[in-house]
């Protein structure tokens, strides 16, 4: 493709038939209090973590009544399988592509015992002419609920492809 020839959408037919559709459910290993623990220290480091997410004794003092998970918690840090991920890139118009941030907006705290279920979709795009040329923004929503169903966390994730 020379750099004359324009492509007319990066939109493929397998994004219209994903759009809105949730896909398969991930379901976490139950959240221990050592793993509470343990990501707060590494999310404070060299600092100390906030006692809400180590101290018992002090948590058991305040409003939520026991340790809690810092809001960045990933229960999905540690899986057994891994998914497989596309290696390389390309040159090719429409395979270039970068982060464009992500929102995030939070629910029921995460405790020891929660169980969380994750959920992703493709929820919209954007197609449109930029300095780089024909650019695709795409947002793929991420949901998490806890084994009552209560929403724990939403992430909207922007991609950029041009």
């Amino acid at each position: 493709m020379t750099t004359e020839e324009k492509i007319p959408t990066l939109v493929t037919s397998a994004m219209e038939e994903a759009k809105g559709v949730w896909g398969e459910e991930r379901v976490s290993y139950p959240v221990s209090a050592s793993d509470i623990r343990k990501w707060g220290i590494a999310s404070y480091w060299p600092e100390k973590p906030p006692q809400l997410f180590w101290d018992e004794e002090y948590a058991k003092t305040t409003k939520y009544g026991g340790i809690i998970a810092p809001t960045d918690f990933n229960p999905f840090a540690w899986p057994i399988d891994r998914p497989v991920r596309a290696e390389g890139g390309s040159s090719q118009p429409g395979t270039r592509g970068m982060n464009g941030g992500q929102v995030e907006t939070f629910g029921a705290v995460m405790r020891a015992g929660d169980v969380v279920t994750s959920r992703t979709r493709l929820k919209d795009w954007n197609e449109r002419e930029t300095r780089l040329g024909l650019t695709l923004f795409t947002e793929t929503e991420t949901e998490w609920r806890n084994q009552d169903g209560e929403h724990v966390k939403t992430r909207i994730s922007t991609g950029i492809r041009y």
